[in-house]
């Protein structure tokens, strides 16, 4: 195993990085649908708040048991702490990625409540970015638990049951 300073720079800093960029990039974004008029927005307001309401549900779920059941192997980079155990229980059953898929709900919730196109473009590049981040993290696990591969076999990246 390397030492922890041989590996600055190489657990995924970067990735880290781009994470909050994103994130904030999507907070400050603007609200942009030019095609939708203020009838149509006004008409469609009760579905769109159950919308809202449903995925930001879905993403406090996978979140907040996401963190639960990871506890003590938490960290903010994608390569795994050196006491991890893999975690295959409770909403890592479902997905395993759940807290990656829990901003990722939250932030399709927005999109669907707001109809805002410069927030679907992030979300879209969300998707890829944490496809991408999910995909490097697998690596790690893989290497550190050989029986990742077998999990990952059975259970969906980043959408519970589809993807």
């Amino acid at each position: 195993m390397k030492s922890s300073t041989s590996l600055i720079g190489q657990r995924g800093e970067h990735l880290v990085v781009i994470q909050f960029i994103l994130f904030f990039g999507f907070i400050f974004a603007p609200v942009w649908n030019p095609l939708l008029t203020p009838a149509l927005m006004s008409a469609t307001e009760p579905v769109r708040w159950v919308l809202l309401i449903a995925t930001w549900l879905v993403a406090l779920v996978l979140g907040g048991f996401g963190v639960m059941h990871l506890r003590d192997y938490l960290t903010p980079l994608p390569y795994p702490v050196d006491h991890s155990q893999l975690v295959k229980h409770g909403v890592y059953s479902w997905v395993r990625h759940p807290l990656y898929s829990s901003q990722l709900f939250a932030a399709a919730g927005w999109v669907l409540f707001t109809f805002s196109l410069s927030h679907l473009v992030l979300l879209v590049l969300g998707l890829r970015f944490f496809d991408y981040k999910a995909s490097k993290e697998e690596a790690w696990l893989s290497e550190r638990h050989p029986e990742y591969l077998d999990y990952a076999k059975r259970v969906r990246k980043l959408i519970p049951w589809v993807y």
